[in-house]
């Protein structure tokens, strides 16, 4: 994507500039307000939300509003048959999805989309974190508190959804943002309940007893399309649609990732209530429930396409897909039972599209990682068992790396601090080199973590990376 600003974003700011009194400066934020990131200029968004500086202003407001907002959507329109985003950048039109080629929906830092497809070298490497969102933030523990809503209520508010995904690219100069949801809401759109009573983790109360069980509980696979997903996963499509609009709002122009967990997860939990107890379950129903077993996990397979389609067709740019519970299968069960899901989910998702980098996460399973790399994931992510040194060779440069930085140097409890997060930064990318990479963790934050402390990691590796690249290390 090219940086020269165009003659007809200029005559654009100009005409809204005469439309409206309003300055061009974004609205102040509150000095208690964490420290945000640096947007980039929207012209159309700033003058849209910049406040009246005059009562009279105020009165006419209303009408002056819709005028504006007319003009601006005539001029978008013009900028978006020139070939333009929406703050008048020329976009390389060979960088546009097929399935939504609108310059005006694609982000102005395409870092993490051009690593992750290998589309070119990049100037830096990107860099977002697993659990980004959420406890480690003092905002997000003041927010919810405020709400007085648990985690898994919040899921149900779009509102609350679209606060918490945007916290910390506010906070933090990340690459990404990652709708704030839970790997398990296809359960609860299955029919199975989903709790969170606190400090033992996330729950399903009453799993699945049997065959007999699911049969008579869940819904049968040919229900399983997109009109189950609108009805029963609809709030989280509403979530990415408000995010997407408040990322405009505040000027923030980067990838929305869109996630699911894989059917193996799901079925885990599923027919084992918890991570924490019964762990044995889900491999006794894939060795004594062979039948059964393939026959769940290929409708969740179904529902899973289902699901990743709809967050992309409502708004979300690249797609990560999380086997969150791979270490709780043996490899020959993966290879039988997981590796053919995970197979047809890339093959669907990649055929319906193509442009949107999909993103794979068999944490705990990382002998998996070079078959994934064949299937046609763009990304295979690294966990903290893996040996960075190998890494490159098991991707075979099929696929691009993401991880695996390990979240306990960010904990200053631990006796780390700025410095040493520099240097095992700096580590992380001489080992695994800053091309083709995105820069991440091998496990998610959780929730000990010092938010200085990720700061510093995520400038670490924007400050580090643009240093290596320049110099050709």
């Amino acid at each position: 994507m090219t940086n020269s600003p165009s003659a007809a974003a200029a005559a654009a700011a100009v005409l809204l500039l005469a439309s409206s009194a309003r300055s061009f400066a974004p609205p102040a934020r509150s000095s208690s307000a964490p420290s945000a990131r640096v947007p980039p200029n929207h012209f159309s968004s700033a003058l849209v939300d910049s406040p009246p500086s005059l009562a009279a202003s105020e009165r006419a407001a209303s009408s002056r509003d819709e005028d504006l907002e007319l003009t601006r959507q005539i001029i978008m329109d013009h900028v978006r048959k020139m070939g333009l985003d929406d703050e008048g950048v020329e976009v390389d039109e060979d960088l546009l999805p097929s399935h939504n080629p609108d310059p005006a929906d694609y982000p102005a830092n395409d870092l993490m989309i051009r690593a992750a497809l290998g589309r070119g070298d990049v100037e830096r490497t990107p860099v977002w974190l697993f659990r980004q969102a959420g406890r480690h933030l003092p905002e997000y523990r003041a927010y919810k508190e405020e709400t007085g809503r648990s985690f898994l209520d919040m899921l149900s508010h779009p509102e609350d959804v679209a606060e918490c995904t945007l916290q910390p690219l506010r906070r933090y100069d990340v690459d990404a943002a990652i709708l704030f949801s839970d790997i398990l809401v296809i359960a609860e759109a299955m029919n199975v309940e989903v709790t969170m009573p606190g400090g033992v983790g996330i729950q399903v109360p009453c799993p699945l007893a049997g065959p007999a069980d699911a049969k008579e509980r869940l819904p049968s696979k040919e229900d399983l399309d997109a009109d189950f997903v609108r009805d029963r996963l609809g709030h989280v499509m509403e979530s990415v649609r408000l995010i997407r609009s408040k990322m405009r709002e505040e000027g923030i122009s980067v990838p929305l990732i869109g996630f699911s967990a894989a059917p193996w997860t799901l079925l885990f939990y599923m027919v084992g209530g918890s991570s924490k107890r019964n762990q044995h379950i889900g491999m006794e129903w894939l060795r004594n429930e062979p039948g059964a077993s393939k026959e769940l996990m290929d409708a969740l397979t179904t529902v899973v396409i289902e699901y990743l389609s709809q967050q992309v067709e409502n708004g979300a740019h690249m797609l990560q897909l999380f086997e969150a519970m791979g270490m709780m299968i043996e490899p020959a069960e993966f290879e039988t039972y997981a590796l053919p899901c995970l197979a047809k989910i890339a093959s669907e998702l990649k055929g319906r599209y193509p442009d949107v980098p999909l993103m794979a996460f068999a944490r705990g399973a990382s002998y998996a990682n070079e078959a994934l790399s064949k299937l046609g994931y763009d990304v295979v992510t690294i966990d903290g068992s893996v040996d960075r040194s190998a890494a490159r060779d098991v991707a075979g440069g099929r696929a691009g790396l993401q991880g695996n930085y390990d979240p306990r140097e960010l904990i200053a409890e631990n006796g780390k601090t700025v410095d040493t997060v520099r240097e095992t930064a700096r580590e992380l990318l001489e080992a695994l080199g800053p091309q083709r990479l995105i820069a991440n963790l091998g496990e998610g934050l959780g929730g000990k973590e010092s938010p200085e402390l990720v700061k510093a990691f995520v400038d670490a590796i924007h400050g580090e990376s643009e240093r290596m690249i320049r110099e050709g290390s």
